[in-house]
């Protein structure tokens, strides 16, 4: 049976999908793992700001949704590496487009929350 999947309904799956690709540190996990593999404490060490606990969950998660593979090699200690897979390389250049974007428009926003705030007494 074919299911017409639709992003705008409240029990369509795809909502998974976005809601796991809307995490900004999974979109970056993505772009380093798409330049090379990486181990487990390089990202950490790359990805400043990410704890080691919400690495963990997220690689987790990226490796479930079968975005990226995890391999283990018996070293003392045991040397795990994360890589991109397929799947997740058709992602890489949208991720990197986002980052990108935000980059290029970063000071914009901020011009544009200043504004709102002083015209509205508000702060975030």
């Amino acid at each position: 049976m074919d299911y017409a999947y639709d992003v705008y309904k409240k029990n369509c799956p795809t909502r998974l999908v976005l809601d796991r690709l809307a995490d900004k540190w999974a979109l970056l996990i993505l772009i380093r793992l798409g330049e090379k593999p990486i181990r487990f404490n390089q990202l950490r060490r790359e990805i400043e700001g990410v704890s080691q606990k919400v690495l963990s969950e997220t690689l987790r998660s990226l490796e479930r949704d079968g975005l990226i593979g995890r391999a283990v090699f018996p070293t003392v200690p045991v040397t795990v590496e994360y890589s991109i897979l397929p799947l997740g390389r058709t992602l890489v250049d949208t991720a990197q487009a986002l980052t990108r974007w935000a980059e290029a428009n970063v000071e914009s926003i901020l011009a544009a929350q200043a504004a709102y705030d002083a015209r509205t007494g508000a702060a975030a």
